[in-house]
């Protein structure tokens, strides 16, 4: 009975942790959805290629629809509590069970874990694929090489569902090299190696999967776009145009005094950009304009950047896309996979919509302590040998911050989404340290106990 109760607890704190992080679509009764959630899902039912729409998170939805979705957030949760156990283990905190079920529940009630794992979208994997592959980079050695292996794989879908999640992850792993090549005796090569594995893999994946929908070997279109759209709202756009109008070269001349300042609504909004075909009709000339500008506005340009990646590192509150006015989303589920629509629209988020006023109230101000909080870690690293590898996380935890704020922020636009699919890794470095704290605290006084009583 005992060897049962040890084999059994595990297993059931596990799915205990899963159900927790699932709660928000058990309430909506639907998996949630967000904006982009439909451009994803029609990937394999229209066979295209779309900007900024990973193939691969495609294919990892499609196989789930039959069943309302459920099976892609099982398994989002299920990557989650693999990964979170596997840190714990990794930092000597590993109390099972209750440990693990204790800050999968502290993580649900502080940050947007469980609104990631419950939602149809790419941004679950950002933070753990960063957790990942600092775990196989700074500890590959105590990690068992079937479990590396699994490590690897996950790393390498993680990076392909979303190009911003690929550039975080290469930023990590080109810091890795460089720690390697200047500093061999912190890391062993071995690390690096599984990281250059992991980036390969990913690139391939993505690779793969567009020649499975498209028969295209291409990488996921779109950057130029989404950085002109950036650059409009910064105004660097109208500058541009200012300056080289008229101009055979620029569709865009003409209407000038119709684009609008924001850069969703000029991309999503139905406007001029319709007007002149999209992505398709416009592609070249957005590539002309973004390049060019880079050219001929520097200054201008790295001010922007500087402003964009500052907005978005602050940008963390939960919940935003999650809102009753997803219309494409829903088209897309009506269209190609007709049996959900029933759930999907008897779905609270769907009735009414979900406030996130109250839980933003709590997120926010926990996901910009716990950033304020990564520089102290790291000191406390340097100080006290008992912390140096959760200050090594820490310091993991703001290049992939920064440049996650940077790739975001200026390639894109500030929004309050990408932030918060990958502040919460900083509440859990946190929570790590104040829990190492208190473990070995705990063990100074039971050894003081014993001194007196012995």
């Amino acid at each position: 009975m005992p060897a049962l109760t040890r084999n059994i607890a595990p297993i059931a704190s596990q799915l205990a942790a899963m159900l927790v992080l699932l709660l928000p679509a058990i309430w909506n009764r639907f998996p949630l959805l967000e904006y982009d959630t439909g451009g994803y899902l029609a990937r394999w039912f229209e066979g295209t290629l779309v900007p900024s729409r990973s193939t691969t998170y495609g294919l990892f939805l499609a196989p789930g629809s039959p069943f309302d979705f459920w099976p892609v957030v099982i398994l989002q949760a299920a990557a989650a509590v693999w990964i979170v156990g596997v840190m714990l283990k990794i930092y000597r905190l590993d109390f099972r069970p209750a440990g693990l079920l204790a800050i999968v529940s502290l993580l649900s009630a502080t940050t947007a874990l469980p609104f990631l794992a419950s939602e149809l979208l790419t941004d679950i994997f950002a933070g753990l694929a960063l957790l990942a592959l600092h775990a196989l980079v700074w500890h590959g050695e105590r990690i068992e090489p079937r479990r590396c292996a699994a490590l690897v794989v996950f790393i390498a879908f993680a990076a392909s569902t979303h190009s911003a999640t690929y550039a975080v992850l290469l930023v990590l792993g080109v810091a890795a090299l460089l720690c390697w090549l200047f500093k061999r005796p912190l890391l062993p090569g071995a690390a690096v190696a599984h990281a250059a594995i992991a980036m390969l893999l990913g690139a391939m994946m993505l690779l793969a999967g567009n020649y499975i929908v498209a028969r295209q070997i291409a990488w996921t279109p779109g950057g130029y776009g989404i950085a002109f759209g950036r650059m409009l709202q910064d105004g660097i756009v109208t500058r541009y145009l200012h300056d080289h109008c008229p101009d055979p070269r620029l569709k865009l001349c003409p209407y000038r005094s119709e684009l609008p300042q924001d850069a969703d609504d000029f991309l999503w909004g139905g406007n001029v950009f319709d007007r002149l075909g999209r992505f398709d009709g416009l592609g070249d000339e957005m590539r002309t304009i973004v390049l060019e500008s880079l050219r001929d506005y520097p200054a201008p340009q790295l001010k922007a950047a500087l402003i964009a990646t500052a907005r978005q590192l602050v940008a963390v509150g939960t919940g935003e896309g999650i809102v009753t006015t997803i219309w494409h989303t829903y088209g897309m589920i009506e269209e190609h996979v007709p049996a959900a629509v029933p759930a999907m629209h008897a779905a609270r988020q769907q009735n009414g919509g979900i406030g996130f006023t109250a839980i933003n109230a709590i997120h926010v101000p926990v996901a910009l302590a716990a950033m304020a909080l990564l520089p102290l870690l790291i000191g406390l690293g340097l100080w006290s040998a008992d912390f140096a590898d959760l200050g090594a996380l820490a310091a993991s935890i703001i290049v992939g911050l920064l440049a996650n704020a940077a790739f975001c922020g200026v390639i894109s636009n500030p929004h309050d989404r990408y932030g918060s699919r990958m502040v919460w890794i900083a509440a859990f470095a946190v929570a790590l340290a104040a829990w190492r704290a208190f473990a070995l605290a705990r063990m100074r006084t039971a050894r003081s106990t014993a001194k007196v009583l012995g």
